[in-house]
């Protein structure tokens, strides 16, 4: 059966997948772990490449967290995607991160973070997004193979299902510290707090 083409959201123009009848298992996990596996507290961010929120997260909280914390090997964090608005577009986004690999992950998401208003507010989104993905080792025929990756956008948008199902997630950025769940881009110290909190 020849592959067919489909729009993913209201940027489908940027994002074309192609399907194919059986979906090729993933080679890498969905969930990305920043930290030491068996670090004490297990803190897990839903969070969208398109939320403005979860940028300003990711540069104010995130850093301190991780120096704190995470290089510390006293936590460690589950990264979760949850795509929103526009919804093709954050799923892209988040296809490239993934298709970085595991060590190169977390530094093309904080790229893709930092420039989030750069890139969205382009008029080629895709072409800023390769920039970045190329300072992340990731070159422009790699990512166009990355976005026809239909098994990495369902397995994506699965995750963020179930975490909305089993875990009431609704919002970007959410934090789950400790199995609480705490919506918002919450302040460092207010995420200090849960923290030390958990760890007694």
């Amino acid at each position: 059966m020849k592959p067919f083409i489909r729009l993913l959201g209201a940027v489908a123009a940027l994002f074309l997948v192609a399907q194919t009848a059986a979906a090729a298992d993933l080679s890498y996990p969905i969930d990305q772990v920043l930290g030491r596996p068996d670090a004490p507290i297990t803190v897990i961010e839903y969070a969208s490449t398109t939320c403005p929120h979860c940028a300003t997260f990711h540069k104010t909280t995130l850093p301190k967290f991780k120096s704190e914390w995470v290089d510390t090997g006293k936590a460690k964090l589950i990264f979760r995607d949850f795509p929103t608005g526009p919804r093709g577009l954050s799923v892209g986004a988040s296809m490239i991160a993934h298709c970085a690999g595991p060590e190169r992950y977390f530094g093309l998401l904080a790229l893709i973070m930092e420039q989030q208003e750069k890139w969205m507010n382009s008029a080629n989104p895709l072409v800023e997004l390769k920039k970045l993905a190329k300072l992340a080792g990731l070159g422009e025929d790699k990512v166009d193979d990355c976005l026809k990756r239909q098994d990495l956008a369902n397995a994506i948008n699965e995750r963020a299902k179930e975490g909305h199902e089993k875990l009431g997630v609704e919002s970007t950025p959410t934090l789950i510290v400790a199995g609480k769940v705490m919506p918002g881009a919450i302040p460092y110290d207010q995420l200090d707090k849960a923290l030390k909190a958990a760890s007694k």
